[in-house]
């Protein structure tokens, strides 16, 4: 059985800067295919467009851009590719202690320490903070380093007061997930990723992650809060929605084509997990998109 090695992420600040931004045309961000996790905590514009988010445990798919922040070590996979249709992709990445200790430390300063707290288990903020800071996101691009890092502590102020936003991750995720757990956990994590259109059996997940199945299946619940099931037909559901807004094709086609070798095992799967039909989740897609 071939097993994936997760991707440990290497950053190294802008030049002349404390953090990483990096602005990237359309799709033109490499690391977007790739499971990773990195000490660096980040944040991630999306311009528009439609994709699959995939952040820790969480699975999940945004209609009109999308604006991330995740915390320390929170393993992730990229949100464009070459059908996301975004017009750029904006992506910062600081270590907790970027700005030095002293400063974090300060009265006025502690709400940085609470958002990248929050963080831990991903955020994806709502429409409303995503037009409030977006554009101040992108605009970094061409100020200087100094500029820059105003721009950027206006933004994570503006983040850290906003209540326009979804924590991704069950409460505890990334606290139980140990430095020792990040290779196991994302070897499983890309595996699902490469073959959720094939069988994933226990037997098979649980020998990879050299386990027994009743250990396994402890653990990942453990560190996901969800069983391993559950996570597998999440991927094809969400996998599911992405065909249904981007390919015209039939609903019994995208079943298959999304893992699922049941067609009426898939509709109960996706009407438990959206609370509608593929058919009625298409139709109003379409109304938003358009």
């Amino acid at each position: 059985m071939k097993t994936l090695k997760p991707s440990f992420e290497i950053v190294e600040p802008s030049f002349g800067s404390s953090f990483y931004y990096s602005k990237y045309d359309r799709n033109a961000n490499n690391m977007a295919h790739l499971w990773h996790y990195h000490p660096e905590i980040e944040m991630v514009f999306v311009n528009g467009g439609t994709g699959k988010r995939q952040i820790g445990s969480h699975v999940s798919y945004y209609t009109d851009g999308d604006l991330i922040f995740i915390g320390s070590n929170l393993p992730h996979c990229g949100f464009t590719d070459t059908q996301t249709g975004n017009k750029n992709e904006t992506v910062i990445q600081m270590k907790a202690d970027f700005l030095g200790n002293d400063f974090l430390n300060l009265p006025e300063n502690k709400w940085i320490g609470e958002l990248f707290d929050k963080a831990k288990g991903g955020i994806a903020f709502g429409e409303d903070t995503k037009n409030a800071v977006g554009h101040l996101i992108e605009q970094m691009a061409d100020q200087p380093p100094f500029e820059r890092l105003l721009t950027l502590l206006n933004v994570l102020k503006q983040l850290e007061a906003s209540t326009d936003y979804t924590i991704l991750n069950a409460a505890g995720f990334s606290m139980e997930m140990q430095v020792q757990d990040n290779d196991r956990i994302n070897m499983i994590f890309n595996y699902v990723k490469d073959h959720f259109q094939e069988q994933i059996s226990l037997e098979d997940i649980a020998e990879m992650s050299s386990m027994t199945v009743p250990s396994f299946c402890r653990y990942f619940k453990k560190i996901t809060k969800k069983t391993f099931t559950r996570f597998v037909n999440e991927y094809r559901v969400v996998h599911a929605s992405k065909l249904l807004a981007e390919k015209h094709i039939g609903i019994t086609a995208i079943s298959y084509e999304s893992g699922f070798n049941n067609f009426s095992h898939f509709n109960k799967i996706f009407h438990e997990f959206t609370g509608k039909s593929a058919s009625e989740y298409r139709n109003e897609l379409k109304s938003i998109i358009k």
